[in-house]
């Protein structure tokens, strides 16, 4: 999005967890994760509305491998709403890996909205938990707000971000991913499968010096 790009009052950043343990030195870095930071910083200061969304689990959470005696990381078992990834503990409630990474500066910022807080199931999704159907309450926030234009940024591109995004076009947002203001983790070809499904579904992915 150029200097001469519209963003207007019904348009709204969400900014997906850019926390300590998604960056390096974290317990579940995404590769190059902080190199985000200065591209949001810039984007959301050209944005009137800003959410910021924070991983804040409770010790123990399920989708620990720690939670599940002879798993590992990244080893996936069935959970009752489909598979689970079982990740390293990360973002616990309190902790520094869960605090927003130091160089964000986003003091406009209205809202910080907490996920994955239920010990049971993971939130991947600024809208649903991973069910997919539980609500997080961002929809009903949004509509209030009046804000119609979801763009995303942050962390991770193939997890967090693309099921935010997903979700956020099947509540009926236009939806654009900033693409160049996120990285991914990766796994098994997940980056060209989030571009893809992405693609199949109308989400513009978008780079941060492109007019929308």
């Amino acid at each position: 999005m150029n200097e001469h790009a519209t963003i207007n009052g019904s348009d709204v950043l969400i900014v997906v967890d850019v926390q300590n343990d998604f960056c390096p030195g974290g317990a579940l870095a995404v590769p190059r994760g902080d190199e985000v930071v200065p591209i949001v910083n810039r984007l959301a200061a050209r944005f009137r509305n800003v959410v910021l969304t924070q991983d804040w689990h409770p010790a123990g959470h399920f989708s620990f491998a720690s939670s599940h005696p002879g798993k590992k990381p990244y080893d996936t078992i069935a959970a009752s709403y489909g598979p689970q990834i079982l990740w390293p503990d990360h973002c616990v409630q309190g902790s520094w890996g869960a605090e927003f990474h130091p160089a964000l500066d986003i003091p406009h910022a209205a809202l910080v909205l907490r996920k994955g807080m239920a010990r049971t199931i993971d939130s991947y999704s600024a809208f649903y938990e991973n069910d997919r159907s539980t609500p997080t309450g961002l929809t009903g926030y949004l509509r209030t707000r009046g804000l119609s234009r979801v763009f995303l940024a942050g962390l991770a591109f193939d997890f967090c971000v693309r099921y935010s995004a997903e979700d956020a076009q099947r509540e009926g947002f236009a939806v654009f991913v900033v693409e160049d203001a996120c990285r991914g983790i990766d796994m098994d070809g997940s980056v060209a499968a989030t571009r893809a499904n992405l693609a199949a579904l109308g989400v513009a992915c978008i780079a941060a010096l492109e007019s929308t």
